[in-house]
């Protein structure tokens, strides 16, 4: 007598199961705008450099006459060369991180925390680690400490730190030492359009782009 055929059954509970594993990690929609906003507000802001010679024209260089003089250079040059500043900087912290892998590889991991287990996360997805579920508030109090102790407590803070007080160096030094021209004073920006009006502007559009999924959980 032949064997009656097995008629195939699937779980329920094992579907609901996978569908809910298969579910991205990240809102992708949301992380794709706070994407787009951050890159068009870097290309934005890198449209605005000025040309890379007048910055290193020898000629135009001076010495001071005193700290008033040099003050006052700084000041008419850093909303002129703000954006050419600011990607010294960007160098300067890039080269101190790429000389400290550790520092960097620890960065990159603080970074995509942040992004991965809450600003991006979807809000009807809990945390689940070693089978415990962590709500928004233990996961939000928990990135912060552990952003406080990689800042503030380990190498990284004091890599990062250093980092920017050379950048910055670099920038009073050829601040006070380049002689501003006329060209300089016409072609000047208005006065709330300095040093930091790029890096908030960058920082408002990518504040922007991650505040629907950040009100999401509050």
């Amino acid at each position: 007598m032949a064997n009656a055929e097995t008629i195939p059954m699937s779980n329920p509970q094992s579907t609901a199961g996978s569908g809910a594993q298969s579910q991205p990690p990240i809102a992708t929609p949301a992380f794709r705008a706070f994407l787009s906003r951050l890159t068009s507000s870097i290309r934005q802001g890198l449209s605005q450099r000025r040309p890379w010679y007048e910055l290193i024209d020898r000629t135009a260089m001076a010495r001071p006459d005193n700290l008033t003089d040099a003050y006052s250079r700084i000041r008419k040059n850093l909303p002129y060369f703000k954006v050419n500043y600011l990607t010294l900087l960007a160098v300067v912290l890039a080269f101190s991180l790429l000389s400290h892998p550790l520092s960097l590889l620890v960065l990159l991991g603080l970074l995509a925390a942040w992004l991965f287990l809450y600003l991006f996360r979807p809000s009807d997805q809990p945390l689940v680690i070693f089978g415990r579920t962590f709500s928004d508030r233990e996961t939000l109090g928990a990135l912060v400490v552990f952003t406080v102790f990689v800042v503030f407590l380990t190498s990284v803070g004091s890599l990062l730190i250093s980092a920017l007080l050379i950048g910055v160096a670099i920038v009073c030094i050829h601040g006070a030492f380049r002689v501003p021209e006329d060209l300089f004073l016409d072609d000047q920006e208005p006065t709330h359009s300095g040093f930091l009006s790029f890096l908030g502007g960058a920082a408002s559009s990518a504040a922007a782009a991650a505040a629907p999924a950040v009100a999401s959980r509050v």
